[in-house]
């Protein structure tokens, strides 16, 4: 069964066991069930909390020399939402997702965004049912091999493409909003980056920051290297 199997997954057998049900549900199966808060958004709050802190002890641990901008790239990418939807697909927790037919219908159980706020919503769980270390072992198990993939700190697209201009003396990017569509609780936002020179560049994805990236990527393959 789906629960049991991501149980395996968690290495972890609930003593509350409404607390796991309440991460795997999302918001829109729980409308129209109470006033009271549901669904797992409040529980996600505390997992993204406990991961953070987890990660940054992991990093301080195996990077003693690195300065903390290093550091911080590193700490980025782990808790970022493709590393959480890869965690997340590792331990069979699209399958044990409650969704409404809706977001089901619209490929709710493969959507990298909802992977990862569930996936938060979990940690939480495993936090508020067993406490730090419950948490953190569950973390380190699962995100030491992400981290071992990345031998130096990552760059993402908008420092290559600052850097990049820097060393032409160029003025810096400049990224605008060019519209923001979907459904008002899953945006997908449309951003455009201009470089003196250039043509725009657009990039789209669930938040500003992810389609920033997704500009400055776009834009970087145009370039001149």
């Amino acid at each position: 069964m789906p629960i049991e199997r991501l149980c395996n997954g968690l290495g972890h057998r609930f003593q509350r066991r409404e607390l796991l049900m309440e991460a795997l549900t999302h918001p829109s199966a729980s409308a129209g069930r109470g006033a009271e808060p549901s669904g797992y958004e409040r529980l996600e709050f505390l997992g993204d909390r406990v991961l953070g802190l987890v990660i940054a002890q992991m990093l301080i641990a195996a990077y003693p020399r690195e300065k903390e901008g290093a550091l911080a790239r590193r700490h980025a990418a782990l808790v970022r939402r493709e590393a959480l939807a890869r965690v997340a697909d590792s331990i069979g927790l699209p399958e044990a997702l409650v969704l409404a037919r809706g977001e089901e219908e619209a490929g709710g159980r493969h959507n990298p965004a909802l992977l990862a706020d569930a996936c938060e919503a979990v940690i939480g769980a495993l936090f508020a049912d067993a406490g730090f270390e419950t948490a953190a072992e569950f973390i380190r198990r699962h995100w030491q091999p992400l981290m071992a993939e990345a031998l130096t700190p990552p760059k993402d697209a908008k420092t290559s493409l600052q850097e990049w201009a820097q060393a032409r003396g160029l003025p810096l990017p400049a990224y605008e909003t060019v519209a923001i569509e979907g459904r008002a609780h899953e945006p997908t936002f449309r951003i455009a980056v201009r470089l003196e020179g250039m043509e725009a560049a657009e990039g789209t994805g669930p938040s500003k920051r992810v389609a920033e990236q997704a500009a400055a990527a776009a834009m970087l393959r145009r370039l001149p290297q």
